[in-house]
């Protein structure tokens, strides 16, 4: 009402203005009458006011959608080619190639999926667990926002958002099973992953009605801004199912098996992190003071994360490596990815400092005491990493960055540990939980019907040999020429 007040005096200052002006250029002529004032009738008034709605409405409309769809481009270049060079750059010379078309043909396939099935299976109303299948092949999802989601922008644009969120999901998963996976049984099992386990966690989480929507009906308002359990967890702990189960690579660990390129992975791990404001702070779905908060949390905690990590490894090995610093700056993306839209800048720095040292001691010392073959650390770094975010986001959150919990009289509610809402981290552990049975058992249900079907390991002769040329018939260096 405020707002409409101020409108209508603009409107009638500017009326007066306007009649003023046109009184003092229109010829003078006396018909003994007096002088007459040419000031807006209230119902012009109100159409004026009207008028000036709609521009604002449209205004920030197109400023809201711009964001989403940069921060689309942003989310997508994580993928290709942020993750494609950094996890390129880890695996031996005779597997680059092979890793790189893991992430590229997950980008082609995944959107294909997304548009058929995919994004109704999210977001469309169904149940507590899985959506309905009203917008499969995309019915009804247009220019027209849908208000439970994002009132200012098209939903077209909401759609193409959350798709690169279930692109890079999977992709994560393939750092686990590096260098000894064939190349259709990874196609085949993550197109089942994806919707089997993604779209349903999606919808748990963010879709209205689902299980753990903390806005929208769900019977466990678990907070997730970004995709800590959806994106992270999921993909970190079916990462570890997928070690697992394939086994060690030959030779492992007895042989060394150095990154045959860290300038690739520190490429990409740059690009990873400025992708990642697309992630987190697009999450906002609009251009206001949610992104600008979710923007700074996202650069705290790679920055707090990264100091961590390479302090805990210096002090351990007495110097600091450049896979440590990157790695350590992924997991604070990770770790701050749930949190971000709830937590303040200092919340942000503990955050991103207690992901780098646990994930650090996850990958350098529990890893070899348990003998598992991750082969880039996709589970170390995220699904620990995403473990630990979703956990303090119950702590950290609070109602002054985002008042997510209201009364039913609209009173705005104590939001995590530190506002005095100590429940929410009953929510956020029922969360993590579910994300990790979903992950794993779904994981490992899939992983056995596809190497029935068609085997998920390549032949110990074409491991030797190298995915490059086994699985596609090149080489990604000619050394000859």
């Amino acid at each position: 009402m405020k707002m409409r007040h101020v409108l209508a005096g603009l409107v009638l200052v500017f009326s007066l203005v306007a009649a003023v002006r046109a009184h003092a250029a229109a010829p003078q002529t006396s018909t003994g009458g007096g002088s007459e004032a040419s000031v807006s009738s209230p119902a012009n008034v109100e159409a004026k006011i009207s008028a000036l709605e709609g521009q604002l409405a449209q205004a920030q409309s197109a400023g809201d959608n711009s964001w989403v769809l940069i921060s689309s481009a942003l989310v997508l270049l994580m993928t290709g080619p942020g993750l494609a060079l950094f996890y390129g750059g880890l695996v031996r010379k005779k597997n680059v190639l092979a890793t790189m078309m893991q992430s590229f043909m997950l980008m082609a396939m995944i959107t294909v999926l997304w548009v058929l099935v995919g994004y109704s299976l999210c977001f469309h109303e169904g149940n507590r667990f899985i959506g309905g299948l009203g917008y499969c092949f995309l019915h009804g999802v247009g220019g027209a926002p849908n208000p439970s989601y994002a009132p200012t922008i098209p939903q077209e644009s909401h759609m193409l958002f959350q798709l690169m969120f279930a692109i890079i999901t999977p992709a994560l998963i393939t750092g686990a099973f590096a260098e000894r996976m064939k190349f259709k049984a990874m196609m085949v099992f993550m197109l089942l992953w994806s919707l089997l386990v993604y779209d349903p966690m999606a919808h748990m989480v963010w879709g209205a009605g689902g299980l753990l929507n903390a806005t929208l009906g769900g019977a466990i308002p678990a907070l997730d801004f970004a995709g800590g359990t959806v994106v992270h967890i999921t993909s970190g702990v079916s990462a570890l199912v997928c070690a697992l189960y394939l086994g060690k690579r030959v030779g492992y660990p007895h042989e060394p098996m150095p990154p045959h390129n860290v300038v690739l992975s520190f490429i990409g791990a740059c690009l990873l992190w400025v992708g990642w404001f697309g992630f987190n702070a697009g999450s906002a779905l609009s251009a206001g003071t949610l992104a600008t908060s979710a923007f700074t949390a996202t650069q705290l905690g790679a920055a707090a994360a990264a100091l961590g990590w390479v302090a805990t490894e210096w002090l351990r090995k007495k110097q600091p490596s450049v896979l440590g610093a990157i790695s350590g700056a992924v997991a604070g993306l990770v770790a701050i990815t749930p949190a971000s839209g709830y937590v303040g800048p200092m919340s942000a720095l503990v955050i991103g400092a207690v992901a780098g040292v646990v994930c650090y001691y996850m990958v350098s010392a529990v890893k070899h005491r348990f003998g598992y073959d991750d082969s880039l650390d996709a589970f170390g770094v995220h699904g620990v990493g995403g473990t630990v975010g979703a956990l303090l986001t119950g702590v950290f959150a609070t109602s002054a960055i985002n008042p997510v919990f209201k009364n039913s009289a609209g009173r705005v509610l104590p939001v995590g540990l530190i506002d005095g809402n100590a429940r929410q981290g009953v929510n956020q552990l029922v969360a993590v939980c579910v994300a990790w049975v979903l992950a794993a058992v779904a994981t490992f249900i899939i992983l056995r019907v596809v190497d029935a079907l068609i085997g998920v390991r390549v032949d110990v002769e074409h491991e030797v040999q190298g995915l490059d040329l086994s699985q596609h018939g090149e080489e990604a260096y000619n050394l000859e020429a």
